[in-house]
């Protein structure tokens, strides 16, 4: 198993990058008002896979929990491809939460530079994220200021 486990983290983390670069290009091809969207349901994965029992396999079946790596990434990046833009952004939403969990801490150095690409694409989204104003306080404030 030790000869085994450098190669299939190789493997993956080839693959990730090559995921990532393709969902990092559509992240950036949307227009200011989708990321903001965007920022909202990543965050909101985000906190889902969190809570989940295993947050790196978040968006897998049950069944499959003994494979080498979840199957949520490959959901978010089939779904990030879709023609429909609600369905593409759920995709790259669920596909950021399940990277982000899997490379976060992952033992295996090769999977460090996935995670630091996918920590930079979240704290870009996250930027946008701004709480909703709250009218109330903000007249209250208003008022103070007069």
């Amino acid at each position: 198993m030790q000869l085994l486990s450098p190669a299939i983290a190789f493997f993956r983390a080839h693959q990730l990058n090559r995921q990532l670069r393709e969902i990092a290009r559509r992240v950036h091809a949307l227009p200011q008002r989708s990321r903001t969207q965007l920022s909202v349901q990543t965050l909101r994965e985000i906190g889902h896979a969190t809570r989940s029992e295993f947050p790196h396999l978040y968006g897998t079946a049950p069944e499959a929990r003994y494979l080498p790596w979840g199957q949520g990434t490959d959901a978010g990046y089939e779904r990030a491809r879709s023609d429909n833009p609600e369905v593409a952004m759920r995709g790259i939403a669920l596909w950021l939460a399940v990277a982000y969990h899997e490379t976060k801490h992952s033992p295996q150095d090769r999977l460090l530079p996935q995670h630091r690409q996918v920590l930079q694409l979240v704290n870009e989204l996250k930027r946008l994220h701004r709480p909703v104003a709250d009218p109330v306080k903000d007249w209250m404030n208003a008022g103070a200021t007069a």
